[in-house]
């Protein structure tokens, strides 16, 4: 009849009451009558004591330290303060004595990776001689590597995101709309798409649900997102380019300016970066422990840059480029440095792309016909949403779809969407996994999705 109780939950409270707890065994050592256990869930652990006495006899000690790691076990037993504090436990005030152990599930003896290599920080690995546990180990063995407490807090916190980016624009008034990812027609009208056989003829993975988010507003749902998977068939081998992420993706009619889009996609930003602040500092300290990073600085509002201002400051730091050339990724990490020294902050804003380096359907900017109302998002010097003003106007699509070289009999549905009256719109899309990974100050994207799609990788 006991109630199950979370390891987490085990504090000075439960001090001397009876308690049942399932966990996996993470460590166990024998001395002499005694056999001790570190029990684990997620990122919380307690050591268990079993000891020869009125509840425990020789061989259930024996029994204890044979256990092999990893295997899940009930334990049931009672709560006691510890004599003085338990290092290397989350619970640090109390320690299990144990009445009676169940083993639920054994593990193997033998583990492709041992779960304390794998949350040791690369430095002091490099210090002491200790082994660390290399990424394509990791990956490799995915269901071991997500058992440590570090990925168990990375993607916490990476549902956190989602609960609040749903939380605020729902808020704020907007509706969830799921999108097709199935499509007739590669959607930033680029090569780079993964074409699937469908039935007789051909179709294509989406690369965003960018034309779908369109329609909705035609359809005069007014402010709508989505959270979904994005596919992207681009040999990109680099920290941050997955083949297959997940997009938050944002749309909405304005009614005077498109600024009205960004400042409300920033805050929506502002308000996740602030949740977590509040609700996930365990989480952030857990991945702080293994991968130390300063916390994530951003203002309100949010710093919001011209392209070319941007362009200038890199130019002061003695980059050449011109002004209608897009930032590498070697420029948009300086101009981050540059940023974070002038404004202190992480997040910014960079506003009015070059028109030439942006999509088909972006909108032009009517004061300059080389610049575009678009912009980019960054964290920690790196982008993290792409966006813009759409063009609207059924005509003007038609003659920026011609200029890019695309079909135009494959867009038709789309085009024809706006000839029936469309309000002026603009929206963006997130990466999910980049803004867990810079927001923790990480190094590899792969970190921060769950079971990574890359060019070389499809299992597991």
């Amino acid at each position: 009849d006991r109630v199950l109780v979370r390891i987490k939950d085990l504090t000075l409270e439960k001090a001397d009451k009876e308690v049942w707890v399932r966990g996996r065994v993470h460590t166990s050592r024998a001395k002499g009558k005694q056999c001790f256990l570190v029990l684990r869930q997620q990122q919380f652990n307690i050591q268990a004591l079993v000891a020869v006495g009125q509840h425990a006899s020789k061989q259930m000690v024996k029994f204890a330290a044979n256990i092999t790691k990893e295997s899940i076990v009930d334990i049931e037993g009672v709560v006691r303060k510890a004599y003085q504090k338990v290092g290397g436990c989350t619970q640090q005030d109390v320690e299990l004595h144990v009445q009676r152990i169940y083993v639920i599930s054994s593990a193997e003896p033998r583990l492709p990776l041992q779960l304390d290599d794998a949350v040791r920080p690369e430095v002091e690995g490099e210090e002491d001689g200790r082994a660390t546990v290399n990424q394509d180990t990791r990956l490799d063995n995915r269901i071991i590597d997500l058992r440590t407490s570090t990925s168990q807090a990375i993607f916490c916190l990476q549902s956190g995101i989602c609960q609040l980016f749903r939380e605020t624009l729902i808020r704020k008034g907007f509706v969830e709309i799921q999108t097709p990812k199935i499509i007739s027609a590669a959607s930033e009208g680029g090569a780079n798409v993964f074409t699937v056989s469908y039935f007789k003829t051909s179709a294509y993975l989406a690369q965003s649900p960018q034309l779908y988010k369109q329609m909705c507003i035609c359809a005069d749902f007014e402010k709508v997102f989505c959270v979904g998977p994005v596919f992207r068939a681009e040999d990109s081998n680099t920290h941050r380019h997955l083949t297959e992420f997940v997009g938050l993706d944002i749309e909405m009619a304005f009614n005077y300016h498109y600024h009205e889009v960004v400042d409300e996609i920033a805050d929506t930003l502002v308000q996740i970066f602030k949740g977590l602040q509040e609700r996930f500092q365990t989480e952030i300290q857990t991945v702080s422990k293994q991968f130390p990073c300063e916390p994530f600085k951003f203002l309100e509002p949010t710093l919001r840059l011209e392209y070319r201002e941007g362009v200038a400051m890199l130019r002061e730091a003695g980059v050449e480029m011109g002004d209608e050339e897009d930032l590498s990724t070697p420029n948009e990490k300086l101009l981050g440095r540059l940023v974070k020294e002038k404004y202190d902050t992480d997040f910014y804003i960079l506003d009015k792309y070059p028109l030439a380096v942006r999509p088909f359907y972006t909108m032009p900017d009517p004061a300059n016909p080389k610049t575009s109302n678009s912009y980019d998002m960054f964290m920690r010097g790196e982008e993290i949403l792409s966006g813009a003003q759409r063009i609207h106007d059924p005509q003007l699509l038609t003659e920026r779809a011609k200029h890019h070289g695309i079909d135009l009999e494959k867009i038709k549905a789309y085009i024809d969407s706006f000839r029936f009256g469309a309000p002026p719109h603009a929206g963006g899309g997130i990466g999910l996994e980049r803004v867990t990974m810079l927001y923790l100050g990480l190094h590899n994207v792969r970190q921060t999705s769950m079971f990574p799609r890359d060019p070389k990788r499809l299992t597991p």
